[in-house]
């Protein structure tokens, strides 16, 4: 299976935001770098299916093809973004039922995966407490429990770990690259620690397009080091 942007343009009143991308992606975890304002979530939003390009076109081929547009696509979706919405008087196990319901996943199934997800996402604990009653990193846990109720083999995370003290952030890289051995896990960041130990591609983005694709080792030097130079302080 793989993910493949053709041409990927969004312009926004004469200026692009993310100008004639193309690539193929294929399982694992890919860490989409860049400063804020490179394009990163412009990129995202539109394989996501939420922003149709100004040009090109996003599609899933796993035999048959799907394109970002469809309503089939979106059944291989799972999608955390950057300001994800919580409903802080539900609990977390209500929360992951009721967006199962929102996914069309039948009943007995989805408390099945519910269950799971709660483990997986180390929220058993906490399952019946109230969301506003989390931490910072267990409402991101959620975020992600939510994003792959429905076995995704898209997942797209948008800095996910903004935010994270520390020891969120190990915990949260462990539980990526574990998602990434069966799906295609794209996660944006501007933290670089968050995908240099975990990320089998980097793709990092500047003005709309990539100026690097690779491995990590295929840098040469230190990938914090490497950013910098790029980006500086940004």
């Amino acid at each position: 299976m793989e993910l493949v942007l053709e041409g990927v343009t969004k312009e926004y009143s004469g200026k692009k935001a993310v100008n004639g991308i193309s690539t193929t992606i294929k399982p694992g975890v890919v860490g989409l770098l860049g400063a804020n304002g490179a394009g990163k979530t412009t990129l995202m939003r539109m394989i996501c299916g939420i922003l149709k390009p100004t040009d090109g076109k996003v599609f899933f081929q796993e035999g048959e093809k799907l394109e970002a547009s469809e309503e089939m696509y979106r059944d291989i979706l799972g999608y955390l973004p950057q300001d994800f919405g919580y409903y802080p008087n539900f609990t977390g196990k209500d929360f992951l039922t009721y967006m199962a319901a929102l996914k069309g996943i039948e009943r007995k199934r989805a408390k099945r995966k519910c269950q799971e997800l709660l483990k997986m996402v180390n929220l058993e604990a906490v399952a019946n407490k109230k969301i506003k009653t989390y931490s910072g990193g267990m409402k991101q846990r959620l975020g992600i429990a939510q994003a792959v109720l429905n076995d995704p083999k898209i997942i797209i995370l948008d800095e996910p770990t903004a935010g994270l003290d520390p020891k969120e952030r190990v915990r949260f890289r462990n539980l990526i690259a574990e998602l990434g051995k069966d799906s295609i896990v794209i996660l944006s960041t501007h933290i670089v620690s968050d995908v240099e130990s975990i990320a089998d591609r980097i793709l990092m983005m500047q003005n709309g397009q990539f100026i690097f694709d690779g491995k990590t080792a295929e840098i040469g030097k230190d990938l914090e080091a490497f950013y910098l130079e790029e980006f500086g302080d940004e």
